[in-house]
């Protein structure tokens, strides 16, 4: 069994109010033609497919266009759940007219949900898709007043899943989740609404499945087992996600179950990426760049509009800051008992800071004298 797996498009999301739609267009694009050149069994989108409940219209037609487009390859059956961003109605009216055999599409929870049965080579494989719900949510569908955090919502609906496996049958978990161990972005969403709520989950939750297909976190990782993966947005979505490679996950399932893991790479169309420099070196590039820029001047003093003459070569700079205001604490420390040790020198740069200018001679013997009468009445 060959499965595609990806999540965490957020349709309709910007980046610092710029617009993202052509870069999903390109990522899409990537996607139907992996899907054409690895041929998987079985497509699935692990929650997150839309950045808000409400999503634009070009947002919704984006979607539209990309599932017609996938569904009519005949050999390609789809799973999606919904994520804590979407709409888990809207989610789930995109099933209502599928069959079961061809698209496996879960937005509501539901306590008596079937897995999609598929079959190969090596006989039957399960496939349960378990949406992102809040707690409220899953005491009503599940008559269970003890679910009070995500871990107990994501064990009852492990637990409901388990008992519609047949014998025999490999089975595949398809969840949005943050399972304890794994690595966080800036750009994720809190899966809990009580506040200093704990909204892991352990990876033990999903015992006895033979791969667990994650959503939620956007970095690429196996968490707790190899076959416990989030595969990872298709696009970076803050500056801390500088460098990191977005990839989808192709996962070939053997006969007992046990998987092979390959990372097809995506290439977004802009890349999120800091620049550093003087205000003049950054302006005197030969080339600028349509990316996503952080720019980290490293002049002493502030600069004239230095973001207006930024974006001339680079039109989609969205944050700037200067190297001096990103010290750490240790190093601001480091200078601040440096400075205590140095007095002369501190009563100096705080003349030189009020006037504009270096102390005098005259200035500078006065400073020195006073010094030295407060240093003889501490020693004595």
């Amino acid at each position: 069994m060959r499965i595609l797996h990806t999540s965490d498009w957020h349709l309709g999301r910007q980046f610092f109010q710029l617009s993202l739609d052509e870069d999903h267009d390109a990522i899409l694009a990537q996607i139907d033609t992996a899907i054409l050149e690895h041929s998987p069994d079985v497509l699935i989108i692990a929650g997150d497919i839309f950045d808000r409940a409400g999503p634009p219209q070009t947002a919704l037609t984006r979607l539209r266009d990309f599932l017609l487009q996938a569904t009519a390859n005949p050999g390609l059956a789809i799973v999606i759940i919904a994520g804590n961003h979407d709409a888990a109605a809207q989610i789930g009216m995109l099933g209502v007219l599928a069959p079961i055999e061809k698209a496996l599409i879960r937005g509501p929870l539901d306590a008596y949900d079937l897995p999609m049965m598929l079959e190969d080579e090596h006989g039957p494989v399960a496939i349960s898709a378990l949406p992102f719900s809040y707690e409220f949510a899953a005491r009503a569908c599940f008559d269970e007043e003890d679910i009070n955090c995500p871990a107990d919502v994501i064990a009852a609906q492990v637990n409901a899943a388990r008992n519609g496996v047949p014998a025999g049958a490999r089975w595949i978990v398809v969840a949005h989740s943050f399972v304890e161990g794994a690595a966080s972005t800036d750009s994720e969403r809190s899966l809990s609404r009580t506040v200093g709520g704990i909204e892991t989950i352990s990876a033990e939750i999903f015992d006895g499945a033979h791969y667990v297909a994650l959503g939620h976190l956007h970095r690429a990782q196996s968490v707790g087992a190899p076959h416990i993966r989030y595969s990872g947005s298709p696009l970076a979505f803050g500056f801390d996600e500088e460098g990191r490679e977005k990839s989808l996950t192709l996962i070939d399932m053997a006969a007992d179950g046990s998987i092979e893991t390959t990372a097809i790479p995506l290439k977004p169309r802009r890349q999120a990426r800091t620049i550093r420099g003087t205000l003049e070196e950054l302006v005197a590039a030969p080339v600028g760049s349509d990316d996503f820029i952080r720019v980290v001047l490293t002049d002493e003093t502030p600069q004239i509009d230095p973001m207006k003459r930024i974006r001339v070569l680079y039109p989609n700079a969205v944050q700037l800051t200067y190297e001096r205001a990103e010290r750490t604490l240790e190093e601001k420390l480091g200078e601040g008992r440096a400075a205590i040790d140095d007095p002369e020198t501190l009563v100096s740069d705080f003349i030189e800071f009020v006037r504009g200018e270096a102390p005098g001679e005259v200035d500078t013997q006065l400073v020195n004298t006073l010094i030295h009468e407060a240093r003889q009445e501490i020693e004595a």
